[in-house]
C-alpha cells in the first residue's frame, strides 16, 4: 500500500491525487490498518498484554499476534459503533476535505449514494465535530478581534444589541506586509466586557498585540496580558474594514461561505460546528496537497469521542440548517 508517492506527516502517509486515494484504500483491510497507524502512529499496543503486532481482520478488527484478542480500531472514536465500512467513511472524509468550499448533506447524499438525508446530515456533523483539535493552540503575534452578526435580518436591532442574531467574536493573526495567519471563533451571548475577555482569553495568547476599535468591551485588555492598540473608525473617518482589514476579510469570507456552501440559514445550536469547519479549512488554505487535509481529519476523528445521533441533533430538526441546497 502507498509504495510510491509516500508522504510522511508525524510518522503516516497520506494520498495526494485521487488516483492514490483509491489504491491505497482499496480494501477494507487496507482502511482498518490505516487507520490504526493514525490512531497508534507509535505502533500498536494491545490493552489485554501489551503486544505490539496486530492484524487488521475482515470484521473491522485488530487481532493481536500474542494474545489473539480482537481491538476495535474504532473503538472511542468518531466513527465507533459505525454499521458502515471505513472504505465509503474515507470516501466520504475525502470529498469533503477535496472540496474547496466543503458541501452540504443534499450534496453529500448525492455523491455518495445515501439512502438518507439524515445519513449524510449526521455524517457531516460528525466530521465538523472532529475538526477542531483537541487543545490546538492559541493565536500569537499581532491579532485583530472584533465581533460579527450571524442570522436572519432583525427588525429594530442596531448597533452591538441583537436577540435573534448570534454574535462570533473573529479573531484573525496579521502577518507583515499585508498577509493573514491563523483564523478562530467563538460565539459570545453578548458584548459586555467579561464576555469578549473570556473569548480573547480562549483564542489569543497572553503577550500578544491585540488590535480591536474603540468598544469599551474591550478596555480591560492590558489588564489581563495583552498589548493593546486601538483603533477608533470614527476619528480617521475610515470604515470599519479599512482600518482592520483582515478580520474584515475574514468576516467577509465567512458570510459568503455560509450563504454559498450552506445556503445561510443556520440554526444557533449548530453554529459553532459550522464556524470550525470554516476555521479548519481557512487555517489549511496554503496547504499544497488536498491529501494532508484528508489526513487531519483522519487524525482528528480518531481523537473524537462517539456522538449518537440524537446528541448531533440536539433537539433540532436534521433539515433545518439550511442545507436543503
Amino acid at each position: 500500500m502507498g509504495q510510491h508517492h509516500r508522504h510522511p506527516v508525524g510518522g503516516v502517509d497520506y494520498p495526494r491525487t485521487i488516483m492514490e486515494f483509491d489504491r491505497w484504500f482499496a480494501t477494507e483491510e487496507a482502511c482498518i490498518s490505516y487507520l490504526a497507524r493514525v490512531r497508534w502512529p507509535d505502533g500498536f499496543v494491545c490493552p489485554a498484554c501489551g503486544g505490539h503486532k496486530a492484524w487488521p481482520t475482515a470484521r473491522g478488527q485488530m487481532r493481536c499476534a500474542t494474545c489473539q484478542r480482537q481491538n476495535s480500531v474504532t473503538a472511542g472514536t468518531m466513527l465507533e459503533g459505525t454499521r458502515k465500512p471505513l472504505r465509503i467513511w474515507f470516501q466520504a472524509m475525502w470529498h469533503v476535505t477535496s472540496q474547496k468550499y466543503g458541501c452540504n448533506a443534499l450534496g453529500l447524499k448525492r455523491i455518495m449514494g445515501f439512502g438518507s438525508y439524515q445519513t449524510a446530515w449526521s455524517w457531516l456533523h460528525k466530521m465538523r465535530r472532529a475538526m477542531v483539535r483537541p487543545g490546538r493552540d492559541r493565536l500569537s503575534g499581532r491579532v485583530e478581534v472584533d465581533e460579527i452578526y450571524v442570522g436572519g435580518r432583525e427588525e429594530g436591532a442596531s448597533g452591538r444589541y441583537t436577540e435573534k442574531k448570534s454574535i462570533v467574536v473573529v479573531a484573525a493573526e496579521i502577518l507583515e506586509p499585508k498577509g493573514l495567519g491563523r483564523v478562530r471563533f467563538r460565539r459570545v451571548p453578548d458584548v459586555t466586557a467579561s464576555s469578549l475577555m473570556s473569548a480573547i482569553q480562549e483564542t489569543v495568547e497572553p503577550g500578544s498585540v491585540v488590535l480591536t476599535d474603540g468598544w469599551q468591551g474591550y478596555a480591560r485588555l492590558t489588564e489581563y496580558g495583552y498589548t493593546h492598540e486601538v483603533t477608533v473608525v470614527s476619528d480617521f473617518g475610515d470604515p470599519a474594514h479599512v482600518a482592520m482589514p483582515g478580520v474584515h476579510r475574514v468576516a467577509s469570507l465567512l458570510k459568503r461561505w455560509l450563504l454559498g456552501t450552506l445556503q445561510g440559514a443556520i440554526s444557533n445550536e449548530h453554529l459553532d460546528y459550522y464556524l470550525d469547519e470554516f476555521a479548519f479549512r481557512f487555517n489549511r488554505r496554503k496547504s499544497r496537497a488536498r491529501g494532508l487535509l484528508f489526513y487531519r481529519l483522519v487524525q482528528q476523528a480518531v481523537q473524537t469521542s462517539p456522538m449518537p445521533y440524537h446528541q448531533l441533533v440536539g433537539g433540532a430538526s436534521h433539515t433545518g440548517d439550511g442545507e436543503e441546497g
